[in-house]
């Protein structure tokens, strides 16, 4: 989307030209994600029966100790909607199709860090863009927590404790690019699944696990007057998306027409129907995780 990438919510003047599949920036009203849901409280119920619960019996381990955090310059970047800084570790599982089901939301700026204990690289603020920042938590470690990048692509950031929500995830997305479909989980279940067109050769969907990062009015007629949801990722070869899509992120929106549903047209986008953009955006919240697979083992059943 022709946007002023310094002002990602500003129109570029001049817009690539109807029918050519474009990428989304988030704009500077982007409108504010839904409110955070409490972290649930309620109990762990499951029972595990120890073989002999005696102490000549039970392991003796010590107890592991949280790694410090080391101090953040103030000069460090805050994370926005340009490219994430470089430094950050790939995600490990970032194919993995297993929900994730909590997010941290940022209360006050926060330091993103390389490792448990490790470097400071950048700063996390509440806010990214003007929407309210949720990101996906893939991994767990000794008191920290990974979070999926936003700004890159298959990248993690750690945060040390404190300083953040926590908050539950109860949706996820799965993008199926062999099959052009999208399919829509609650809860670990299939609830809808559409077809999608998606990116063409040398500008391909990117792989792996993502998120949605906020929402944004379309900028033109041809999203067919349905909302946006801009992703956390960010074509893999910025090079190879036209000029005026420098520095874009992927996008999940609909069209003026279905023509191309079940091609690869776009620009790396996702798109679905006009009817089931509206029912994504009703219904999943910014913060839910979105992966890209080629295929999965198992078609998914809706419910």
């Amino acid at each position: 989307m022709p946007f002023d990438r310094m002002s990602p919510y500003r129109r570029r003047a001049g817009w690539i030209a109807a029918g050519i599949a474009v990428l989304v920036l988030l704009a500077a009203a982007l409108l504010v994600g839904q409110a955070l849901t409490p972290r649930s409280t309620a109990p762990d119920s499951r029972n595990v029966a120890a073989a002999d619960p005696t102490p000549s019996s039970v392991e003796q381990r010590p107890q592991e100790s949280v790694p410090p955090a080391a101090p953040a310059p103030d000069g460090l970047p805050v994370l926005d909607y340009d490219p994430a800084p470089r430094g950050f570790p790939a995600d490990p599982a970032t194919m993995d199709v297993t929900p994730l089901t909590e997010g941290v939301h940022p209360t006050r700026r926060i330091a993103a860090y390389d490792a448990p204990g490790g470097r400071p690289l950048a700063f996390f603020d509440p806010t990214l863009a003007g929407v309210e920042l949720t990101m996906p938590i893939a991994e767990r470690r000794v008191g920290w927590a990974a979070v999926l990048l936003p700004s890159a692509n298959r990248r993690l950031a750690w945060l040390a404790p404190g300083g953040f929500d926590t908050v539950a995830l109860r949706d996820q997305i799965v993008v199926e690019r062999k099959v052009h479909r999208l399919t829509w989980y609650r809860a670990g279940k299939a609830v809808r699944s559409w077809e999608t067109s998606l990116g063409q050769s040398g500008q391909e969907t990117p792989l792996g696990r993502t998120f949605v990062l906020g929402r944004t009015p379309p900028p033109g007629e041809v999203y067919g007057g349905v909302d946006i949801y801009a992703l956390g990722s960010v074509p893999d070869d910025p090079e190879a998306v036209p000029t005026g899509l420098r520095g874009a992120h992927i996008g999940l929106h609909t069209w003026y027409n279905d023509d191309e549903l079940g091609e690869n047209t776009t620009n790396g986008c996702i798109r679905v129907t006009p009817s089931g953009q509206r029912k994504l955006l009703a219904e999943v919240r910014p913060g839910t995780s979105l992966v890209v697979v080629d295929q999965l083992a198992t078609p998914p059943s809706t419910a």
